[in-house]
């Protein structure tokens, strides 16, 4: 059932990028430019990293540091994480909006993307990484399976007390359809602590239970 969803995913995903990709990794509008789309990427590492940096970098220089970022679209967040790390690898279940962010990211050497296949990491060159980042991803995925898939991959290549900061959709009061690639699986508080713990974590912080925007702090337990 998992390769059905998997395959869904990819199809899916692969439609709304040659549909009006960039309306799709950002709702804001359907028509963005190339300025204003990368410009709500910077936004969104000021609001939700650059706010953040302690629990991020726990001492370490951002330009010296490995990123690590789940459904990365069409590069928008991903131009921004490259300008601020080291180094930045990058997945994404769709070729259509691996071929975009790979040409919005010509000119930023230091930023790697890979077409995933909606699961695991194993496309990821097997290093370690100082932290990992997602937003607005793990909301439209119809698999609670493959969300915690993810985080337990995530888990494998974080270096020990290093951070995982995502997202996933907390209304639990939306109707969730089986299959549904847009409107994923919700979590409560519990199942988000749950999920933490089963996949090698301390789920340290937690924003907004209940909200679509439902952000989680998840710190990789000590060797």
């Amino acid at each position: 059932m998992e390769k059905d969803i998997l395959s869904q995913m990819q199809r899916e995903w692969d439609e709304r990028a040659k549909e009006n990709a960039r309306y799709y990794v950002n709702t804001e509008r359907e028509n963005w430019d190339d300025a204003d789309f990368f410009a709500s990427g910077e936004r969104t590492v000021a609001e939700e990293i650059l706010t953040d940096m302690i629990n991020i970098c726990q001492g370490k220089k951002p330009e010296e540091m490995r990123v690590l970022e789940i459904g990365c679209g069409a590069g928008r967040i991903t131009r921004a994480l490259a300008g601020l790390f080291g180094e930045v690898h990058a997945v994404d279940v769709s070729g259509e909006m691996v071929k975009q962010a790979k040409a919005a990211l010509k000119d930023r050497p230091n930023a790697h993307v890979y077409q995933n296949n909606g699961m695991d990491l194993s496309v990821v060159p097997n290093l370690e990484f100082d932290f990992a980042f997602s937003m607005i991803v793990f909301q439209h995925i119809p698999s609670r399976e493959v969300i915690w898939n993810y985080v337990r991959e995530v888990n494998r290549l974080l270096g020990p007390g290093r951070l995982f900061k995502f997202q996933v959709q907390g209304d639990t009061s939306i109707e969730h359809k089986p299959g549904d690639t847009w409107l994923g699986i919700p979590f409560s508080d519990e199942d988000a602590v749950a999920m933490g713990e089963g996949c090698g974590f301390e789920p340290r912080y937690r924003h907004g239970a209940g909200k679509q925007y439902f952000w989680l702090w998840f710190f990789k337990n000590p060797a």
